[in-house]
């Protein structure tokens, strides 16, 4: 038995901090949902020859999330896990009021690109900055955290969108939503709203630690123990800076990408990869991107779609509360395993339901299904593993090239949404439900469980 005390306030803090990149990634990645009825209008991307602008105009930031990963996979394990946090902060803040000023569409595309840097930046930080100062036993709760603040960042964009569109009269026409408030202004305080949470970002990361795993990295033990002290008792800090330093140097000391291709690991780094590719292809996240046609395709109208797009968001906050409560009671695989089960038969039955013209509410609780599981399975689950399976000395490269193969699914998902919806939304469905079918069997056969293990000794098992 060991004898540590840990400082649970101090950590929590920290990783509440950290997990605010979490809140703006949320918040920024869904509130052009709510916005698009509204700037679709405003730059005219209607008809059917601008299914590839409105595409581009919804995916656009996901290019500047692919960006944002990749510089940090590059930047992370050079210049450490805080600075590049502090960087995504600032990049919140301007793109926030960038976006909600363009005038124009170029500027407006250009705007999320750099917005998607900032989500790139955070959605890979966060996590791994978590992991790293985290107590094993802890490790996945906390990370999970870092899943609810995207849950209550999507939330708040769409409770924000609701709250500042003005209603909207039953049977108004899209040209004639030009002409009112939401229309010309509306949309645009939708985006800088997303200011203020980034500024209270901004302040606090600069109050937190460097991860100390990456102190270690760099040599710089002193400081390292000083914070691993403050996490724990000096009795942690020194097993922590053993085995840290043990798994750390036992390898080459230099980080590059011709590691990530050793035969030892080079499955893990493709596991890592189906993972990200999965999460986004279960298809969850055209519910939020486009649930203006999923809605208007179950009979709602634009009102409407807001409060249902709120509904949803209240959905992924409760279960994404379940998965912190299980992810380390349960373990990371099994409830994998249940969320591909659970969304592929949700999503099969939705399937069938825009097939045979079903609508209304049977369609709103079979969408409210898919998003239950998802939010307490794939959405917070493989975050966790992704930031838990990799070598310390290379787990920022690892976690880039991981949340980088996300951000290119992701693009690649709403990019083509708007053509699959040409073939029907059924396709759609029955698309994502046979991925979630493949993915369980690869799951079942590939990963092994990491609950209640350091990240050393998952290092060691998977050498």
């Amino acid at each position: 038995m060991n004898n540590y005390a840990f400082n649970h306030n101090y950590i929590r803090s920290i990783s509440l901090t950290a997990a605010l990149g979490g809140l703006l990634f949320g918040y920024d990645w869904v509130v052009i949902a709510g916005a698009k009825p509204f700037f679709q209008e405003y730059f005219s991307l209607t008809g059917s020859d601008s299914t590839g602008s409105l595409g581009w105009a919804m995916s656009c930031a996901l290019v500047g999330c692919f960006l944002g990963s990749v510089l940090s996979g590059i930047l992370s394990d050079k210049y450490g896990r805080k600075r590049l946090l502090i960087l995504a902060a600032f990049l919140f803040i301007v793109t926030a009021i960038a976006t909600g000023i363009a005038s124009s569409f170029e500027l407006f595309v250009l705007s999320r690109i750099a917005n998607g840097v900032a989500i790139g930046l955070a959605s890979n930080l966060s996590p791994v900055y978590i992991a790293e100062i985290a107590p094993p036993e802890h490790r996945g709760k906390l990370v999970a955290v870092n899943q609810l603040t995207i849950v209550l960042g999507v939330l708040l964009a769409q409770l924000v969108n609701w709250l500042i569109a003005e209603p909207i009269p039953q049977g108004i026409s899209g040209g004639e939503l030009l002409n009112t408030w939401n229309g010309q202004s509306g949309w645009r305080w939708m985006f800088i709203a997303a200011a203020v949470p980034a500024v209270v970002f901004f302040i606090l990361v600069f109050l937190i630690p460097e991860s100390p795993r990456w102190l270690i990295l760099k040599m710089r033990e002193v400081e390292a123990r000083r914070v691993l002290n403050r996490i724990g008792n000096s009795s942690y800090a020194n097993d922590q800076v053993a085995e840290i330093t043990r798994s750390v140097f036992e390898r080459t000391k230099s980080t590059n990408w011709r590691m990530l291709i050793d035969r030892r690991i080079l499955n893990v780094v493709f596991l890592g990869m189906f993972l990200a590719f999965l999460q986004q292809w279960s298809g969850n996240n055209t519910i939020f991107y486009y649930a203006q046609e999923i809605f208007e395709a179950a009979g709602y109208k634009v009102g409407d779609i807001l409060f249902n797009i709120v509904i949803t968001g209240s959905v992924m906050l409760v279960f994404s509360l379940v998965a912190i409560r299980s992810v380390d009671r349960i373990g990371r695989k099994k409830l994998l395993l249940i969320g591909c089960l659970g969304m592929a038969g949700a999503e099969i039955l939705l399937g069938f339901s825009y097939h045979f013209v079903i609508t209304g509410l049977p369609v709103v609780m079979l969408v409210l299904v898919a998003v239950a599981f998802y939010s307490c399975t794939l959405a917070p689950v493989v975050w966790v593993v992704i930031s838990e399976i990799f070598p310390n000395n290379i787990r920022g490269l690892a976690v880039s090239l991981s949340t980088s193969t996300l951000w290119i699914s992701s693009f690649l998902l709403i990019y083509t949404f708007p053509f699959i919806q040409k073939l029907g939304i059924s396709w759609a469905f029955w698309v994502y439900s046979s991925l979630l079918i493949i993915g369980f069997l690869v799951i079942k056969i590939n990963l092994v469980e990491t609950k209640g293990k350091s990240l050393e000794q998952i290092e060691s098992g998977l050498r």
